[in-house]
């Protein structure tokens, strides 16, 4: 067994882990005090492609009212089939928004399609060094891959309490550029 298949095994077996860590680590106010703590590197009005929140993810849509309020154009995911990567639309907070491939509430499919500058990133835990555990699907991976040549920036939104000492990696993994938690940013590049 190569390690790159190591590291897989290994991942999938942390991922319960990591949904009890996350689970424990939730808190309402969290979400509010994410803008106390976001760089201000990365507040200047740009394309922010945010997620709606799922289950005990930390909830990114005040951060991006916020983000709105300064300038910037805040888009969503929308999966069109599960095996493809997901593009990005247009969003505002009076959009209706609908299910898409997975059943994840994303705007509609005429909603204007847009390249993100700044991609905030959902995780199952993460690493002070941008290493980041995901559902296991690739979808962001795949995403930061194809952007990254144009110079999109990656911040991951977490509790403080889903850190982990070490993330494996496999070559496919993108590293985030920032961490961003209710206590701190963490600068991983």
């Amino acid at each position: 067994m190569n390690q790159s298949n190591e590291f897989a095994i290994e991942k999938a077996r942390m991922r319960p882990l990591a949904r009890r860590m996350r689970a424990d680590a939730a808190s309402p106010e969290a979400s509010a005090q994410l803008i106390a703590h976001f760089p201000a590197g990365l507040r200047k009005p740009c394309v922010v492609a945010g997620y709606w929140p799922l289950g005990s993810e930390i909830d990114p849509r005040p951060l991006m009212a916020h983000l709105a309020a300064a300038g910037s154009v805040i888009a969503l995911p929308r999966m069109l089939a599960r095996a493809e990567p997901p593009v990005f639309l247009q969003w505002c907070q009076e959009d209706r928004l609908e299910a898409d491939a997975f059943g994840v509430l994303a705007p509609a499919r005429a909603a204007q399609q847009v390249e993100p500058d700044l991609i905030l990133v959902p995780l199952l835990a993460f690493d002070r060094l941008g290493g980041r555990l995901g559902q296991g699907g690739g979808h962001y991976d795949r995403v930061l891959a194809r952007l990254r040549p144009a110079g999109v920036q990656a911040a991951g939104l977490a509790y403080a309490g889903q850190e982990m000492p070490v993330i494996p990696l496999e070559p496919h993994d993108q590293r985030l550029d920032w961490i961003v938690t209710e206590r701190e940013a963490i600068p991983c590049g």
